[in-house]
């Protein structure tokens, strides 16, 4: 089945995370994406929230695969900002591979907080954000497709 971040943003989070456990990592992305916050999943809500914190906080991720890292594009004019490290690595959510976004050892800002993401259709990644090991959200990137 082909995703789009509209239909994440309407499913309930045991949807969310059945579909994140089902798919592989798929390879480390590269280039820019679009990011959408998805909080408060399956409710009326969701939409409205995601397309405020689009708007006023986070856009996106900035991938450079090469180096194994990504900027976050931040604040309403895309600041390149927030560096993680990027890799393959063992899922907090239920131990199988993902794609791991680090920011324990690249930002002050963001130290505690770790992202994992896999492929859920082309160009499409769901992803989690932890604080702490404590599972906080869930998330899309979007990249162009040919």
């Amino acid at each position: 089945m082909t995703y789009t971040v509209s239909q994440l943003l309407t499913m309930s989070q045991k949807d969310l995370d059945a579909l994140f456990t089902a798919s592989e990592p798929g390879n480390i992305p590269n280039g820019e994406a679009n990011g959408t916050a998805i909080i408060a999943p399956g409710t009326t809500y969701s939409e409205e929230i995601a397309s405020f914190i689009n708007h006023f906080a986070w856009q996106g991720k900035t991938f450079d695969a090469a180096n194994g890292t990504l900027r976050n594009r931040i604040l309403q004019f895309g600041l390149d900002a927030i560096i993680a490290k990027v890799y393959k690595g063992e899922s907090w959510f239920d131990g199988k591979e993902c794609i791991v976004l680090d920011y324990s050892e690249t930002s002050i800002l963001a130290h505690w907080i770790r992202d994992e993401i896999r492929l859920i259709g082309p160009g499409l990644y769901l992803g989690i954000v932890y604080w702490n090991k404590s599972k906080l959200i869930n998330f899309a990137i979007q990249f162009p497709t040919q």
